[in-house]
């Protein structure tokens, strides 16, 4: 066999790797998307049933503190848009993706990245804020258990987001990530939109209907 053929035969088993990876579903949804909206839509249900409990149980404590003793809506507000931001940055970097212009997209997850670490650096000063000098932890009673539970999850999501946003960024500034690997752009940017509309529920829930005295 020629080298000519040998060379075109691997150019046809790495184009068909490729198309088989991000081959469409019966629904006209590639693979890697339908798998992140089924694992969205089961998140949610995780996230629906922590709030659920949180709604239920924040003014069930018998000792202080109380919800509406420790709310901190100016510092939240300030997380809150930042992570909104980064939700920003995130679907320019889809874009860009889209447009085939990959090292803009390592640009803009960048910024993802750091909008997501700004948000974490506050929130956790504020756990730490509410342990220091109201003395809520997370045993401390009902409320603090569920509390720290429904943010830390969240948290956690946001960090695993940041991590997944790396690897793609350091793809793009080694110059590996291709115009075809748009999609798994695609999929990270579902994912952050979630935890994004996922923190918008929990800010309006545990903070602003803490501070209206619902």
């Amino acid at each position: 066999m020629s080298q000519a053929s040998i060379t075109a035969a691997g150019h046809v088993d790495a184009h068909g790797e490729a198309h088989a990876h991000h081959h469409p579903t019966a629904l006209g949804i590639p693979n890697q998307k339908l798998a992140t909206w089924l694992f969205i839509a089961s998140e949610s249900m995780f996230f629906a049933a922590l709030i659920t409990t949180y709604m239920v149980f924040r003014y069930r404590s018998v000792v202080g503190p109380h919800p509406d003793e420790v709310v901190n809506i100016p510092l939240t507000t300030v997380s809150t848009f930042i992570l909104l931001m980064s939700s920003l940055t995130m679907a320019l970097g889809v874009s860009a993706a889209h447009r085939g212009e990959m090292r803009a997209v390592g640009k803009f997850l960048a910024m993802t990245i750091l909008g997501g670490l700004g948000f974490l650096v506050i929130q956790f000063y504020e756990w730490w804020h509410l342990a220091h000098d109201f003395g809520l932890t997370w045993h401390t009673n009902i409320f603090g258990s569920v509390f720290y539970i429904l943010t830390g999850f969240h948290k956690a999501h946001v960090i695993f987001g940041m991590l997944w946003l790396s690897v793609i960024a350091i793809s793009s500034f080694r110059g590996t990530l291709r115009k075809e690997h748009a999609v798994n752009v695609d999929v990270a940017g579902l994912y952050w939109h979630f935890v994004d509309v996922v923190w918008i529920v929990i800010f309006t829930l545990v903070f602003l209907l803490t501070e209206a005295g619902v």
